[in-house]
């Protein structure tokens, strides 16, 4: 049995690749620093033997050298890594302080560098693989979204500089979501029924608004073999919105 880590696996995009993951008889270990997610997940998938969910925050350098050094001892079978976690400060640029850019830098992408960096060894030994969670927002934004976008931006080159550094062993790619709704796939405190009018749904040339079983079911594509000829690579899954020519007028 192969192993997978998911970074902000507990819940959104995350819990969904987490459980397709499992779904496909691989061992997760789902790194997360929202323990009621974590609590949830657990309580949710308590007769499951396919995870281990682990409280680890990680931008922090400390926390997840010592989280990662942890798992290798556990499962040296690594062969998937996930980096999804993610955090967002939408605030004019005005009042945005350095701490705040340096926390979603750190979180969103510092960590992608530096889980790569610890288990590139394990990695290669599998001849496993990388996704990288990236964003349409990489490409192209609204307001006040300068911390979230740059750091979205950096995933996007980072996942092509790591393709090209772990060749040919493994193989590493990123997937940039556009509207993915996750309010049903949130911790249970937080958790929503969507109700969407149809005109939300319809902007999308696919014709509806995204879910994360979307990004899960490209994620492990992107993991298996049957991708084995793919590095270096971005896919963007929007329903076709950045392909979209909007025009405002009468």
């Amino acid at each position: 049995m192969y192993t997978a880590i998911v970074t902000g696996g507990a819940q959104g995009i995350g819990k969904a690749i987490s459980q397709k993951l499992m779904a496909e008889n691989v061992f997760v270990f789902i790194l997360d620093n929202d323990k009621e997610a974590l609590r949830d997940f657990e309580k949710e998938w308590e007769q499951s033997r396919l995870f281990n969910a682990i409280y680890c925050d990680v931008s922090s350098e400390h926390l997840l050298h010592r989280t990662l050094s942890s798992i290798e001892k556990q499962q040296p079978s690594l062969k998937y890594l996930v980096n999804n976690a993610a955090v967002s400060e939408f605030k004019p640029m005005q009042e945005l302080s350095l701490e705040e850019w340096n926390q979603v830098l750190a979180v969103n992408l510092t960590s992608y560098f530096m889980t790569v960096k610890h288990l590139a060894p394990y990695l290669k030994a599998t001849r496993g693989a990388v996704v990288n969670l990236c964003s349409t927002r990489a490409f192209m934004s609204e307001e006040n979204s300068e911390a979230y976008a740059a750091s979205k931006g950096g995933v996007f080159a980072l996942t092509h500089a790591q393709a090209i550094s772990l060749q040919p062993d493994v193989r590493v790619n990123s997937i940039s979501p556009g509207w993915i709704d996750v309010t049903s796939w949130k911790k249970v405190s937080r958790r929503k029924t969507p109700i969407w009018a149809e005109k939300h749904h319809m902007q999308h040339p696919a014709g509806r608004i995204g879910v994360p079983e979307d990004v899960a079911e490209l994620c492990w594509f992107l993991l298996s073999e049957k991708s084995g000829f793919i590095t270096g690579q971005d896919f963007t899954l929007d329903g076709g919105m950045t392909r979209k020519m909007i025009y405002e007028g009468e």
